[in-house]
């Protein structure tokens, strides 16, 4: 949406090219901003995932965009983070080790999830003779099926985000949970309806995370393990094994939660999780979809 209006201005404006594309990138940012209450992570976004390389034209229209945007939303929304986390203290060296561990694990389960993604995909372009209309009718209905019985599994990918965050999980549920939301989320992803990436993401690196925390609680009780700390660092992790944006990734973490004692484990996780996909010549979510994309565009064209 963002982009789109940034689009949009450029054209009512009848700006050159240049000018149209540094608009869509900043609105593009301004959105993530806004959604995600992470101003710097909005402008990182559009330099690391959209222009993939340093631009003084889109970083100076992406930090002006973003700040807008977030000033706008706070005066309605309030001055808070997204997340509510309890502080978390710092990483000491073997704790270290296990974030790096938890940057593997995010690294292969980032590739399921963008081959699940993609599957999901392939499968509903081929129910391409129903109209979208039917299809996602039928997911909507299987999801409000879901949410009659188990309604925590499902609804707005901030809130189970929140209860991921604050514990409010067992180790026993949580591997179920994780693979119920990874379905929901590919699934209604290939629906076509509106919607994104983003924040399925963040939700199951948070609950990868957090089971993640609790097993090594168990397995090393004299180490007073913080599952709450994994949660978090695993939400940045997976994100950056999934898009392969490494910087947006933390920055945005570390604005939605303001738990900035967990740098450190965010650099060690996240270069795990991004070395694992990279290993495997994984490319990154985004240029699936666009080469999707443009693969449908030049059947419908041929």
């Amino acid at each position: 949406m963002g982009a789109s209006l940034g689009h949009l201005v450029g054209v009512a404006f009848r700006r050159n090219w240049r000018d149209c594309r540094a608009l869509l990138a900043a609105g593009a940012g301004a959105g993530l901003a806004a959604a995600f209450n992470a101003p710097i992570a909005g402008a990182i976004f559009v330099l690391e995932e959209l222009v993939h390389r340093f631009e003084t034209r889109a970083t100076v229209a992406s930090l002006r965009a973003s700040a807008t945007a977030i000033a706008v939303s706070r005066l309605f929304l309030g001055d808070v983070p997204d997340f509510a986390v309890d502080p978390l203290a710092f990483a000491g060296p073997q704790k270290t080790v296990l974030f790096f561990l938890l940057g593997v694990v995010a690294g292969f389960l980032a590739v399921v999830y963008n081959r699940t993604l993609l599957g999901t995909l392939a499968l509903a372009s081929r129910l391409g003779r129903w109209p979208v209309e039917v299809r996602a009718g039928l997911i909507g209905a299987a999801v409000g099926v879901l949410a009659w019985f188990l309604p925590h599994l499902v609804g707005g990918g901030q809130e189970v985000a929140q209860r991921t965050l604050a514990g409010g999980a067992t180790l026993a549920c949580l591997p179920l949970v994780f693979l119920l939301r990874l379905g929901l989320a590919c699934v209604s992803y290939a629906a076509r309806t509106p919607g994104g990436l983003f924040a399925p993401m963040l939700v199951l690196g948070a609950q990868l995370g957090l089971l993640f925390g609790l097993v090594c609680g168990l397995a090393f009780p004299e180490m007073g393990v913080q599952p709450v700390a994994f949660a978090v660092v695993g939400m940045a992790a997976f994100f950056t094994g999934a898009v392969r944006a490494p910087v947006t990734g933390i920055v945005l973490v570390m604005e939605m939660t303001a738990s900035f004692p967990m740098l450190l484990p965010m650099l060690a996780a996240c270069f795990t999780a991004m070395f694992v996909p990279t290993l495997l010549r994984e490319p990154p979510i985004h240029d699936c979809l666009r080469e999707n994309t443009l693969r449908s565009r030049d059947n419908v064209i041929s």
